[in-house]
């Protein structure tokens, strides 16, 4: 790889520090707000949390990874023998991808088989996505990269077919005080996860070295702040206005019943 910028070597380090401090904070801000939920939602809530924690400890890693790969001297930074460890990245997203896919399914509360069924389908899905698209990652040619980039994009196809196919049916049916947010959580969950194939691709439109490792660091970053710490507070709001609807139809149901002539 070429030799990075003081610039290029910063925008990436400091990248990774924000990342980590967001992604902590709002495992925090997740767990601590998880009594404003109703009990049905409350595990919706926590694996979110749970992701971004996942997520920070992986973005330490990253981070001190990235910090021990280069030494910075007179203004120049220079390789110092360490490689950069980017399969953390991967590990993350093995864990934390499928779970992202999980609490969008179960803050939708669905009937007991239709989440288990619906979690354990696009889980896998999502688990293999990434396990075939690492191969490409660490590939040193763009064929390889290209290769297994589009087997990975296969079961990515299929996600986002049930996506706006199989979850469709069930938002639609959702109260109309919390459908908008439910598409606008799809939606985002969708393009955060388009984003990772366009970065996936930045070699291949000319892209070498230092720039490109540069644009890979910080475009899956950005994807990984949208993906995990945005979507997981909006996951919460739903749950949020979910719990406050559910209880007010029901004190308007036990009000109606009270009304009823003995």
């Amino acid at each position: 790889m070429d030799e990075l910028s003081s610039f290029q070597y910063s925008l990436v380090y400091n990248a990774f520090s924000f990342t980590f401090a967001a992604m902590a904070a709002t495992t925090l801000f997740l767990w601590i707000s998880r009594s404003q939920v109703a009990p049905k939602y409350k595990t919706a809530v926590t694996i979110s949390g749970l992701v971004c924690a996942i997520a920070a400890y992986h973005y330490f890693r990253i981070f001190e990874s990235w910090e021990a790969a280069y030494v910075v001297e007179g203004g120049r930074v220079i390789a110092s023998g360490l490689a950069f460890n980017d399969a953390y990245r991967y590990v993350d997203w093995l864990l934390t991808v499928p779970l992202l896919l999980i609490e969008l399914v179960l803050v939708m509360g669905l009937s007991r088989s239709e989440t288990v069924s619906k979690s354990t389908k696009l889980g896998l899905a999502a688990a293999l996505m990434i396990v075939l698209g690492y191969p490409g990652e660490i590939a040193d040619d763009n064929t390889t990269r290209a290769i297994w980039g589009t087997l990975s994009t296969i079961p990515f196809l299929y996600i986002v077919y049930e996506l706006f196919s199989g979850l469709g049916s069930s938002i639609a049916n959702q109260h109309e005080g919390v459908r908008k947010l439910l598409k606008q959580a799809r939606l985002l969950t969708f393009a955060s996860w388009g984003f990772y194939p366009i970065v996936y691709m930045a070699p291949f439109i000319g892209l070498t070295g230092a720039t490109a490792e540069t644009t890979i660091q910080i475009g899956y970053t950005i994807a990984d702040l949208v993906a995990k710490a945005v979507v997981g507070v909006l996951i919460y709001l739903i749950a949020v206005r979910k719990s406050a609807i559910e209880s007010t139809i029901a004190d308007e149901r036990e009000t109606a019943k009270e009304a009823l002539p003995v």
